[in-house]
């Protein structure tokens, strides 16, 4: 299996993560996700009254210097890492 469809298996997988996943978790999933998929940031910063666009503008503006494969590859990681702790403490 190749990192794109394993990028694509964990994307699926993701949508499986237990409730209690932090935003912050979440966001950085976001932000490399959008990495991996659009490339750098081509949008401006959401304005300050709209919280969460800003949150997730700046999760991905985080990881912008990072290669597509890059980003693939922490992705995957980290849903890895949330599925593990979630099956953990339960």
């Amino acid at each position: 299996m190749g990192l794109k469809e394993e990028f694509e298996e964990y994307a699926e997988k993701a949508k499986t993560l237990p409730e209690k996943t932090t935003n912050e978790s979440k966001l950085i999933l976001y932000g490399l996700y959008k990495q991996a998929t659009v490339g750098p940031v081509n949008t401006s910063r959401p304005g300050m009254f709209n919280m969460k666009e800003k949150a997730k503008w700046d999760a991905w503006k985080a990881v912008e210097g990072k290669s597509t494969d890059e980003a693939m590859s922490d992705y995957i990681t980290k849903v890895k890492q949330l599925l593990e702790e979630g099956t953990a403490s339960t």
